[in-house]
């Protein structure tokens, strides 16, 4: 199908609301917020269901195809990964690749692929980085990065997605990332030392394109071109955990993590990072947290114990509400936030901090362990578990 019709197709669904692809991990403006808008959470109804293998992969849409990840176990604790690019339509299998990857402790691959204009890009947990044709699923290049960089895995292994930034692509690998040429694979700078599991977040800072990276050491910024560290602040969490990926608010920066760490706000304006605030309220394990005018909506707590959607005031880290659903991940699109609980409900509520306004929930059908966040694509939210099952819920009108 080609561009323009896909874009006649999307308009027809979107009627008078406006539909939008998600190409990359945590969506077109990399904060877990899409741009959609006049879908319908009552309108929720499950379209199809596909089995992936293992993994906790998310899935990235463009022009009527679905890219995600799974893994299949083997014998002596290798066993396969496979890239899909599925039909948004039907779910089928347009296109598979698969290769041999560790199959390791909690199983499957953790990033998301990503689309930058005809190429797909995806890494494995073993740090195998592959660029395919996104159409075909022909491979460009690959490279192994911890090789290439001289740099260890860590203990569940590599879960950053990939970040396209101009000609690079960035990593969280090491302690203040790696950035490879896109178009070769080729290190172009590196750092060493320990990272973690969230994924770089590029800004502008003075003119100067930065990217947050949350690593074990804490919150590392660099500039974009040439990898030279800006700013630092030790955060260190149990485990090694960094794993909720930082949000930029202007001026200001906020990270959280689990293990009772919590949160903290910091002002980069002046190019450190001075602490404005700091709090134990909101406690991200891995769920990234979602900015909305002036309020941060977040799911606090440990997987498998007491987790809280809650609402935070980004001035001063006051609490304005909280709802017990679990654990969790979410999104949010027009004024909505999108909830997938780790038992596999799907919540729809009011993006407020007044109160917690549920509009509708919508039983998946998936079982535990759900932790990959959900996704909002062309009037469909796309939901999986662990276990490796996809499924595509339609809310159009």
């Amino acid at each position: 199908m080609s561009k323009w019709l896909w874009g006649m197709v999307a308009a027809a669904i979107a009627g008078d609301g406006y539909c939008d692809d998600w190409h990359a991990w945590r969506g077109p403006t990399a904060n877990g917020i899409s741009r959609e808008s006049g879908w319908n959470p009552s309108a929720a109804n499950k379209r199809w269901e596909k089995d992936l293998g293992v993994g906790y992969s998310s899935v990235s849409v463009k022009e009527g195809r679905l890219y995600t990840m799974g893994h299949e176990p083997g014998a002596e604790k290798v066993g396969t990964d496979t890239v899909f690019c599925l039909d948004t339509e039907t779910g089928e299998t347009r296109w598979k690749h698969t290769y041999s990857c560790e199959t390791g402790k909690f199983k499957g691959p953790r990033a998301t692929p990503v689309i930058d204009g005809e190429d797909l890009y995806t890494v494995s947990r073993a740090g195998k980085v592959i660029c395919f044709a996104a159409e075909s699923g022909a491979v460009k290049w690959q490279t192994e990065v911890l090789d290439q960089t001289g740099n260890e895995n860590i203990r569940w292994g590599i879960a950053s997605s990939a970040v396209i930034e101009g000609n690079l692509l960035l990593l969280n690998v090491g302690d203040a990332g790696v950035a490879l040429n896109k178009d070769s694979g080729v290190v172009v700078w590196k750092s060493e030392g320990k990272p973690s599991y969230a994924s770089p977040v590029v800004f502008d800072h003075k003119g100067t394109r930065c990217a947050a990276i949350f690593s074990t050491p804490g919150l590392q910024i660099v500039e974009v071109a040439t990898g030279r560290k800006i700013a630092s602040y030790g955060w260190e969490t149990k485990y090694d955990i960094n794993g909720a990926d930082p949000l930029i608010l202007g001026d200001r920066i906020f990270i959280s993590s689990g293990y009772k760490h919590g949160c903290a706000m910091f002002d980069f304006s002046a190019g450190k990072l001075e602490p404005i605030w700091e709090s134990e309220i909101m406690q991200n394990q891995f769920s990234s947290s979602v900015y909305i005018d002036g309020y941060i909506y977040g799911v606090d707590g440990q997987t498998k114990k007491k987790g809280f959607l809650r609402c935070v005031d980004a001035k001063d880290g006051s609490e304005k509400w909280n709802m017990p659903i679990g654990f969790g991940s979410l999104i949010a699109s027009d004024g909505k936030l999108i909830v997938l609980g780790e038992k596999g409900t799907l919540y729809f509520a009011k993006a407020s901090p007044e109160k917690y306004s549920e509009i509708a929930t919508l039983e998946t059908g998936l079982t535990q362990l759900c932790w990959t966040p959900p996704v909002l694509a062309n009037g469909r939210v796309y939901c999986r578990n662990d276990k490796g099952k996809l499924v595509a819920i339609d809310v159009r009108k």
